[in-house]
């Protein structure tokens, strides 16, 4: 599943770059191709049938703070091409008229937060979530991942993993699964859901029943 996986993101142009960079994940090496590019735009998480499907077929365990967790274990952010790494790649992909300096910085631009609907003058403003959690993946089956694996799950443009939020938002998430914390826009809860269990999904990480009870009802705002 893991490799069939990867092979669809390299085959629809979606690989990341960092995974090429800093070592692919063990299950993606035989798949890694040769050169590869971002996606322009935040990637499309499954639709809500499919979703359905993949939450289905996640393990249901539970999740309990696995020691030795460090953010330091998941290297970030990672250098994608030339001097841009992956911050700076993911506010210019989320941003509207984003300018960058000789050092890939945003110096000008700006952001709407998906997460709460607040719109953002400046880079600094802006935080870069991970939809999953650094510590919820940890504890929901990462801690068992090489440090490569890590890097590249902390770095992953190819799935809907990494996404431009107000900062207010993200540190209110902070690692929160969906049973504790949920976008403050409704009208975002169907397109969350979609985004967590595909990347769930995509990296074998287990939820565990409260966390399955939250993204049932959110897939159920769906139209």
């Amino acid at each position: 599943m893991m490799m069939r996986r990867w092979a669809t993101a390299v085959a629809t142009g979606l690989a990341s770059s960092s995974l090429l960079a800093f070592g692919s994940p063990s299950w993606a090496a035989s798949s890694a191709p040769s050169s590869a590019t971002a996606s322009a735009e935040f990637p499309e998480p499954p639709a809500a049938d499919e979703a359905r499907a993949e939450l289905a077929e996640l393990t249901v365990a539970p999740e309990t703070d696995v020691p030795g967790y460090s953010r330091a274990k998941f290297p970030h952010w990672a250098i994608q091409q030339g001097t841009c790494d992956t911050r700076e790649i993911v506010l210019a992909r989320d941003g509207d008229q984003v300018t960058q300096d000789g050092q890939c910085r945003a110096t000008v631009g700006s952001w709407r937060s998906a997460y709460d609907g607040a719109v953002l003058d400046a880079a600094s403003k802006v935080d870069i979530d991970h939809v999953v959690p650094l510590k919820e993946a940890w504890r929901s089956g990462a801690s068992q991942w090489t440090t490569a694996d890590r890097r590249a799950f902390a770095n992953d443009l190819a799935h809907s993993q990494l996404i431009a939020v107000s900062a207010h938002s993200n540190r209110a998430k902070s690692d929160k699964d969906p049973s504790d914390w949920q976008p403050d826009l409704v009208s975002y809860h169907c397109t969350y859901a979609r985004a967590w269990i595909s990347v769930k999904h995509a990296y074998t990480l287990t939820t565990d029943e409260e966390e399955h009870a939250a993204l049932t009802g959110m897939l159920d705002t769906c139209a």
